[in-house]
């Protein structure tokens, strides 16, 4: 398995001039995990399932290269961030690196965990790959290319211009960024908002001639559409096509599409819209998908349309707990309109693949239901795990087949970076195991893992001291600043401790092994704090190892 060029993290522990430098390191041996869907629905010969990205990979942006795909998706301050896909099929899909993997690239501090980097685009023009993308309060726009979509990606080339989710349109030698920003008027009501596009000199790397506002609100100002935004444009049979998500990211996302035969408009609406959506549809239908929109149209080499698009997979109601995920449906045309789903129908969970060469399942699947180990071996972390913030120093490695973590800011603390490393929690159903050898030295000492949504609403179950005694804890943080304890338990024995979460939809349990002993210390958790409904933003749960040492 390839690698993430993620040294600056794998480097040494903390310095001795950060204050608990001296305490000794969390060892784990290794990180299991085993998840499966609420739903069950066998795919046939021919089939693939849906979600093709299981889990928090939200804002899927997907270009062509001859008879390969590249996808990209929104990582906000998780670093490393914008995981970079590959694949030949659409199905299977392999991540061959992370296009913002080194500190100097962006600076994350003091941004939530749902701030920074949003919706990407990825293109190629002329033996380069572009990114465009926003870095919300921590720069704005910018861009960055790489020769090789795995990597390196250059550093940002920022951009002057407001909003969010710009995408390039590449017609002969000339680039277009097209995104969403403030209308040309004072905004009507709150999430009016309007798509312009400007040129972009990709040589030179600037803007070039004046702004042109192409949608006023969305589809029709009248009614009010709010959050027009993940604008895209593309142009077949004479027409340009933009499609843009309209409606939010929640239960009204969906997404439109209008038409015109210049590039700067005006731009007609079609009559059919939306062109994809599920808020029409019963929310108490078994096994939902739900807030689908923010897709990208892709052309294959034989001709026909793909779209892949971030929509949602509730275990209640509208409670999920690992974020918004990666789906893909086919495109129909007629009479000169695109349509990815007709109204009033409900996403598949499995639908006949699309006309490409069969593809074998990656070594680490990303769709289905799948388990896997990672025993820490070599010397670096797969390009998989992910922390929070731009790590301003390092603060594990990888070494004899173990992760060592040193001390790090605690969670919560948005000028820094905690001593946490984690994988996507990429189904409801899922159980999470780690085994650990850490001895805490004194009170608030913890090692062990954390389940994280945000900065605010997140869990750590591991080993800790509380009153001069060594145990094995539960605390959660419900959209808090501050840990609730659940419950603890007082290990008498030494030695190395197994610690399990079994993950149910919106309930937990918690279980820990020693010396061949194993016990629950407490089922039955209400897990819907680590949901998007209750701890709000656009990322999902994120669990691995975490350690902490307050200061003496």
């Amino acid at each position: 398995m390839r690698f993430a060029r993620f040294h600056v993290l794998a480097l040494a522990l903390l310095s001795a001039a950060s204050s608990a430098a001296n305490a000794a390191p969390a060892r784990f041996d290794d990180f299991r995990y085993t998840g499966r869907a609420i739903e069950q629905v066998p795919p046939q010969p021919g089939d693939y399932r849906n979600p093709i990205l299981s889990g928090y990979y939200p804002d899927p942006s997907v270009t062509r290269v001859g008879d390969d795909y590249y996808l990209v998706n929104s990582s906000f301050a998780h670093f490393p961030g914008l995981p970079i896909f590959t694949s030949k099929d659409l199905v299977h899909w392999t991540q061959i690196g992370n296009a913002i993997d080194r500190p100097e690239q962006l600076d994350f501090t003091g941004r939530r965990t749902s701030q920074a980097v949003f919706a990407p685009d990825i293109s190629f023009h002329d033996g380069i790959f572009y990114i465009v993308n926003t870095c919300v309060e921590c720069g704005g726009n910018f861009v960055i290319t790489a020769k090789d979509p795995a990597g390196p990606w250059s550093n940002p080339i920022w951009l002057p211009f407001e909003g969010i989710d710009p995408s390039i349109y590449w017609e002969g030698d000339r680039a277009y960024i097209v995104n969403n920003r403030m209308p040309d008027e004072p905004p009507r009501y709150d999430g009016h908002r309007a798509i312009w596009i400007q040129e972009f000199d990709w040589r030179a790397g600037t803007m070039v001639g004046d702004s042109t506002q192409l949608i006023n609100g969305g589809v029709d100002l009248s009614k009010k559409p709010v959050w027009i935004e993940g604008p895209h444009i593309f142009r077949k049979d004479g027409y340009y096509y933009l499609t843009a998500a309209e409606g939010g990211t929640s239960v009204n996302h969906s997404q439109v599409v209008l038409r015109s035969k210049k590039l700067h408009g005006p731009y007609v609406p079609f009559a059919g819209n939306p062109i994809l959506t599920q808020r029409d549809l019963d929310p108490a239908r078994p096994n939902p998908i739900g807030s689908a929109g923010h897709a990208t149209l892709v052309q294959t080499q034989k001709g026909d349309w793909w779209a892949t698009f971030l929509a949602v997979r509730p275990y209640k109601d509208d409670f999920y707990n690992i974020g918004r995920e990666t789906f893909l449906l086919p495109v129909t045309w007629t009479d000169g309109w695109p349509t990815i789903l007709p109204h009033g129908r409900p996403i598949p969970h499995v639908a006949k693949a699309p006309d490409l060469p069969a593809q074998p399942a990656p070594d680490l699947p990303t769709s289905g239901d799948f388990a896997y180990v990672d025993g820490f071996d070599g010397d670096a972390l797969s390009m998989q795990w992910i922390g929070i913030r731009t790590p301003r120093q390092p603060f594990y490695k990888v070494t004899g087949g173990a992760l060592e973590l040193g001390n790090g800011a605690p969670l919560g603390d948005l000028d820094g970076v905690p001593a946490f490393v984690g994988r996507r929690q990429q189904h409801a159903i899922a159980t999470i195991a780690t085994t650990l050898r850490y001895t805490p030295q004194m009170d608030g000492d913890r090692a062990g893992l954390a389940a994280v949504q945000s900065d605010r609403s997140n869990l750590f179950f591991g080993l800790t001291q509380i009153a001069g005694e060594r145990v094995v804890a539960l605390y959660t943080r419900d959209n808090a600043d501050t840990d609730t304890l659940v419950a603890s338990a007082p290990l008498a024995a030494t030695g190395p401790v197994t610690l399990t979460i079994r993950a149910d939809g919106g309930a937990m349990a918690f279980d820990y092994a020693l010396g061949g002993k194993t016990r629950t210390l407490k089922q039955g958790v209400d897990a819907t704090l680590l949901s998007t409904q209750k701890a709000g933003g656009f990322v999902g749960t994120v669990v691995g190892p975490y350690h902490y040492t307050p200061a003496p």
